[in-house]
């Protein structure tokens, strides 16, 4: 692996640079062809924001990888086409609004590719287990769209993913997922530096659903050691605050008697706005929340730390988390009246979580 430290500098130098550059070019087009999310009743963003920053990101991902990955196998070459398709589904929804059904078939076929050509989570040793990480894929991929909610937020989150992953791959010499994970983790960072608050990009479906199936898809790809422990605890550190974002929302809403899939400003980043925190507070509080469980992800992957040990700690973790925020008032019923304004939050709103 020592022959790749050229190629995955590159891959991530190409990536940063070309996320960068696209996201500024895509940005002015995007203004111009009136390709905005406009302000709403479910929107806290007060001013039309161009989307097109997830076409920036995909591209920013994919070039260098196409470029500089010295072998292509079966796994990695349909994992980049999975993504591909998803990314291209995203970009439809951000333009034409697709139905929930729609997304979810193409989801799941993508998802079913994956496990196609290998990725396991070996819970149950059956064909549980195929259905069992189809699921998984499927439902990671939708908490980053649903994670994609406040200024950097899900940027940032994915930046960290993304290059812990790498580290995992690198662990087990799998170099052409290694490269694509560095490139996306790099191309998350260049889009950052224009959805930094305050954003003037949007990544838009096409950007948060790439990125989650991307994830989800090559933490079920990475060879680890140690058994199918191993590889829950890796997969629940690594998708730690996209995977209990979206368990608030749906218990929340669920007690609340809300529709779940009627978006809303309840995720973990407008309570943290309610408790008092910038949004630059936020997304740093996001960071650190992503960076230590990923870093035992990884310790994980090197048998430093006790699968099955790691896996009790981080759900009695996230259900203390989840059992806190739910104390944060976030709907009118709450602690405020219903004409009230709500604390001003800058927001992203997706298809199916228009935030």
């Amino acid at each position: 692996m020592t022959g790749m430290l050229a190629p995955m500098a590159g891959a991530a130098v190409g990536a940063l640079v070309l996320a960068d550059v696209l996201s500024g070019v895509l940005r002015r087009l995007a203004l111009r062809r009136g390709l905005t999310d406009r302000p709403g009743v479910r929107k806290a963003h007060t001013r039309p924001m161009p989307y097109l920053g997830g076409v920036a990101i995909t591209l920013g991902t994919l070039i260098p990888v196409v470029v500089l990955v010295p072998r292509w196998d079966v796994r990695l070459a349909v994992l980049v086409v999975a993504s591909v398709a998803v990314a291209v589904l995203g970009l439809v929804d951000d333009l034409r609004c697709l139905s929930p059904v729609a997304r979810l078939v193409v989801e799941g076929l993508a998802a079913t590719a994956v496990v196609l050509i290998g990725g396991r989570i070996a819970a149950f040793g059956n064909w549980l287990d195929l259905i069992v990480t189809m699921l998984w894929i499927v439902v990671i991929t939708n908490s980053f769209n649903l994670l994609d909610n406040m200024d950097g937020a899900a940027a940032t989150v994915a930046t960290v993913v993304a290059g812990f992953l790498a580290w995992a791959a690198f662990l087990s010499g799998q170099t052409g997922l290694v490269l694509l994970l560095l490139a996306l983790s790099a191309g998350c960072l260049g889009f950052l530096i224009h959805n930094w608050t305050p954003a003037r990009l949007f990544m838009g479906d096409a950007g948060s659903l790439f990125i989650g199936f991307v994830i989800s898809a090559a933490a079920v790809l990475v060879d680890l050691p140690g058994g199918p422990m191993s590889r829950i605890a890796e997969m629940l550190l690594v998708t730690f605050v996209a995977t209990v974002d979206t368990c608030l929302v749906l218990v929340s809403r669920s007690r609340a008697g809300r529709p779940l899939l009627l978006g809303g400003t309840d995720h973990i980043s407008h309570r943290l706005r309610r408790l008092g925190m910038s949004i630059r507070q936020v997304t740093f509080t996001l960071f650190a929340a992503t960076l230590v469980p990923c870093l035992c992800g990884v310790l994980v992957a090197e048998q430093r730390l006790p699968g099955f040990a790691v896996v009790a700690g981080v759900t009695a973790i996230a259900v203390l988390v989840i059992s806190v925020l739910l104390r944060v008032p976030v709907y009118p019923a709450e602690g405020r009246r219903t004409d009230a304004p709500a604390p001003p939050i800058s927001t992203r709103a997706l298809s199916t979580d228009r935030s």
